[in-house]
């Protein structure tokens, strides 16, 4: 067993100044489409990374859901300015990109399909180090293994995991967050939560993780709702929990909820499911699913009473779910994907595409740690339920 974390992580206001103790020669800044240049953070960045004495250079426009074709160009960029440091700032997008494009760096001879199979990356390290700042409250891929990059030919979204790629340092300074609009508050805070959940009922979860996990889901419960509204001291909050859960996650895994909003973020024409709504809309159904199994039902009643419900274990799961559901009306999540985003998965492409999205959820590398194994008919079931928020019981 292993657990693993970046070396440090710095938080609170203004810990962005910890960029000035930085030692190296070239740092490369790798960053998505422009708010943390609008808010003043990427001018700051730079400023410090000077201030330490480094040559900068930008890499700007990291799309959401970053594209293999992106981290391609960054792995060329990094190549050609040789920085022995990576920073990368902002949502989960440009730190999963900049993650990547680290490995293509070192390793120019590297396929991305090399990297697909899970824990087998080549030993990072060997040109920089990385350090991650997180602008959003949800992915926590500041501290984790893992980096999910599309591919918009294939239409599939993969999750990359190895150590190799927890970043070498995390800032988790609450200011950048306090831009967010309210909608990817919740989206992200809903993330996080689905993060904390499974890894807390994951057949990977030890004790270095339970404890982790238990906390960030008490903390999103406690301050989602404030933080939605733009209170700032729950901004801060829920800062520290999404990193709370990634820490335990990135040690324990994940399970289906991740499978699901994996393979069916990117599958449909009219557009994408956003992870986090994707999460916050699966989660209780799986909840249900996985309740079948008696150890995982005992670990969902454990969270049901840590954060306050009371009941028999049978109750308490179905507390939590209706919590959860609770929290999605508040954020105006649907509980259904019919109903996303004003149908933007037609049932006629759901139905057409359900075999094929099932059996991609199924061999998703977040699929193994779940509780319970689903079967390709369960899968379909599952996600027909989620299309249509039906009950699940199977």
């Amino acid at each position: 067993m292993r657990f693993t974390l970046p070396r440090d992580i710095y938080y609170g206001k203004d810990s962005l100044a910890e960029l000035k103790s930085l030692h190296g020669k070239r740092a490369i800044v790798v960053v998505g489409g422009g708010s943390m240049k609008r808010f003043g953070f990427l001018d700051k960045v730079l400023g410090y990374l000077k201030e330490a004495g480094m040559e900068t250079q930008l890499f700007e426009g990291v799309e959401p859901d970053p594209s293999v074709e992106t981290v391609m160009k960054g792995a060329e960029a990094m190549r050609a300015f040789e920085p022995d440091w990576i920073v990368s700032i902002g949502g989960g997008s440009p730190i999963d990109a900049a993650k990547a494009m680290w490995a293509f760096y070192e390793y120019p001879e590297t396929k991305f399909e090399d990297l697909i199979t899970p824990f087998k990356f080549p030993t990072l390290r060997t040109k920089a180090k990385f350090v991650a700042i997180p602008s959003t409250s949800g992915t926590a891929t500041e501290v984790t293994a893992f980096s999910v990059i599309t591919d918009y030919q294939k239409g599939i979204k993969y999750p990359l995991a190895d150590f190799n790629i927890t970043p070498d340092i995390a800032i988790v300074d609450p200011t950048l967050a306090e831009t967010m609009p309210p909608k990817l508050t919740a989206n992200t805070g809903m993330d996080a939560l689905t993060h904390a959940i499974e890894a807390y009922v994951s057949t990977m979860h030890s004790p270095f993780t339970d404890p982790l996990a238990l906390q960030a889901i008490q903390m999103v419960f406690e301050y989602l709702p404030a933080s939605y509204k733009g209170d700032k001291a729950a901004r801060e909050q829920m800062h520290y929990a999404q990193c709370l859960a990634g820490m335990a996650f990135s040690n324990a895994l994940l399970g289906i909820v991740h499978s699901m909003a994996h393979k069916t973020g990117a599958a449909y024409q009219n557009g994408h499911i956003v992870h986090g709504a994707a999460n916050a809309m699966y989660l209780p159904k799986v909840i249900r699913y996985n309740a079948k199994n008696p150890e995982a039902s005992e670990r969902y009643a454990t969270i049901a009473r840590t954060v306050g419900l009371t009941g028999d274990a049978n109750g308490l799961v179905d507390a939590l779910c209706r919590k959860i559901d609770s929290y999605n009306d508040i954020f105006g999540i649907p509980h259904a994907m019919k109903d996303y985003e004003n149908g933007m998965v037609p049932e006629d492409e759901f139905k057409a595409k359900l075999h094929d999205v099932a059996a991609l959820a199924i061999s998703d590398a977040c699929t193994g740690s779940n509780p319970r194994q689903p079967s390709q008919e369960d899968m379909e079931k599952l996600l027909t339920a989620c299309y249509y928020d039906l009950d699940v019981d199977f």
